[in-house]
């Protein structure tokens, strides 16, 4: 690779690295967020949910900007925006204003993660187009698990609030980088001339909203509440007016047609199965240990380094391997093995003895998914021509966070109000599940190209 596009894939990974890193960070702190601003296990779901739900619903505009005004201008938007509102979480008052914060987050986040990903894609092409791959998986997947070791740390030494202000580092060095690189223009320049989808977002938000806020809510008021059903109805009814706009719009911010492309809609049905698990996993276990066994914060979100050393060294491997032998293989074994592993954690009582009861299971865990996350990323963008690498990557990024958030929103009426031993089993094997199932929709529906099987 040139120095410019080794400064693409530095930019890339420490844009993403930033938005990935707080919503896992985040997990480890919230009994600390709740045990100082009260709330229970409800402010907890909505401090986690409130940020995904914007994230994910905004990531398909934010996606159509990149292709249309170039993504160096939409990742310096998204940076600085980042910056402000992270700030603002960590000064909040009470969970209201931090629930309020944590949304406003993930707008800014969602400028931040299709348009660095489609920096690479239109800046690296052949081979080197898929280390770059390899490398931002890698690095994006270990911030979703070095996430709760770093916030662990800061929660026991500092306070939770640092948890949010520990984005200024980061933040300020891309933005530094970021001058320093030449100036992208669209794939196509009659694109600017494109309007904005604006009704085709506000229904994605209250399509994904509704249901989101319903599921939360919906273990305090019961199914026959109006607030509870009203949402139900109201994100379906938003859902399906927003299908109908984007079939039907000149300038639709998700063309329906990318789904026409067969790895493209297969991966990202595996990618809801496999998110789902994952997000349910990570919140359950960072939460078991610290409020059912007693480990410390720190102890907690250390639990899962193994994690993270795995796939830092693994990921990069299997990227480069799926791009020699196709991704077929790795999508299919890499979720199963993952899947299996957690059933390990049926084993664990309320003591949680690191290394017989849950470090196992860990392992098994960053292996899987370490064969995974490069393969699925090459896999669904690499099937869509680069005109549309900002909304291809909007949409997957878009599904594995939205998956993730109705995950978690349903952990209540599938756990009840608090976690507990039992609660963690059901969360477990509800992640084995979604897992082996990833895997063989994986296994099944991706096709290599004629080359590569």
């Amino acid at each position: 690779m040139t120095k410019q596009q080794r400064s693409v894939v530095v930019i890339a990974i420490l844009a993403s690295f930033v938005a990935f890193l707080d919503g896992s960070i985040v997990n480890v702190a919230l009994p600390a967020i709740a045990g100082e601003l009260g709330g229970g296990f409800s402010i907890q779901q909505w401090v986690t949910d409130a940020y995904l739900i914007t994230l994910g619903s905004l990531m398909l505009i934010a996606g159509s900007l990149a292709d249309m005004f170039g993504r160096k201008k939409i990742l310096l938007y998204g940076l600085v925006g980042f910056l402000v509102t992270s700030l603002l979480c960590a000064v909040a008052p009470n969970g209201i204003v931090l629930v309020v914060a944590r949304a406003l987050q993930g707008v800014t986040g969602a400028l931040l993660v299709p348009s660095s990903l489609a920096l690479i894609i239109s800046s690296i092409s052949g081979a080197a187009q898929g280390k770059a791959i390899g490398s931002w998986t890698a690095w994006t997947g270990i911030a979703f698990i070095v996430g709760p070791m770093l916030g662990g740390f800061l929660v026991d030494a500092l306070s939770w609030r640092w948890i949010f202000a520990i984005n200024i580092v980061p933040i300020t060095a891309t933005l530094v980088l970021l001058r320093r690189l030449e100036h992208d223009q669209p794939d196509e320049p009659t694109k600017q001339n494109i309007p904005v989808d604006i009704r085709g977002a506000v229904l994605g938000v209250v399509g994904l909203g509704g249901p989101v806020c319903a599921l939360i809510e919906q273990p305090h008021y019961g199914w026959g509440h109006p607030l509870v059903y009203g949402l139900l109805l109201a994100g379906a009814a938003a859902l399906g007016a927003f299908v109908w706009h984007e079939r039907t719009t000149k300038s639709p911010m998700l063309p329906l047609e990318l789904f026409a492309v067969r790895n493209f809609s297969i991966g990202n049905v595996a990618t809801v199965a496999i998110y789902a698990g994952l997000s349910v996993a990570t919140f359950l276990i960072t939460i078991f240990l610290q409020q059912v066994a007693g480990y410390s914060a720190t102890a907690a979100g250390l639990a899962l380094l193994p994690i993270t050393i795995i796939m830092f060294v693994l990921s990069p491997r299997f990227g480069a391997l799926a791009g020699s032998f196709g991704p077929r293989w790795f999508m299919g074994l890499g979720p199963i093995v993952a899947g299996l592993s957690f059933l390990y954690f049926l084993h664990t009582d309320a003591s949680a003895d690191y290394w017989l009861q849950i470090f196992p299971a860990v392992v098994g865990f960053g292996v899987g998914l370490s064969m995974t996350v490069a393969p699925l990323t090459s896999a669904v963008l690499g099937s869509i021509d680069s005109a549309h690498a900002g909304v291809a990557s909007a949409v997957n990024n878009a599904v594995s966070r939205i998956a993730g958030l109705v995950a978690i929103a349903t952990l209540g009426f599938i756990i009840g109000e608090q976690v507990n031993l039992e609660g963690f089993h059901q969360g477990m094997l509800l992640t084995a599940i979604l897992l082996v199932l990833g895997g063989i929709v994986s296994a099944i529906g991706i096709q290599n190209k004629p080359s590569e099987a």
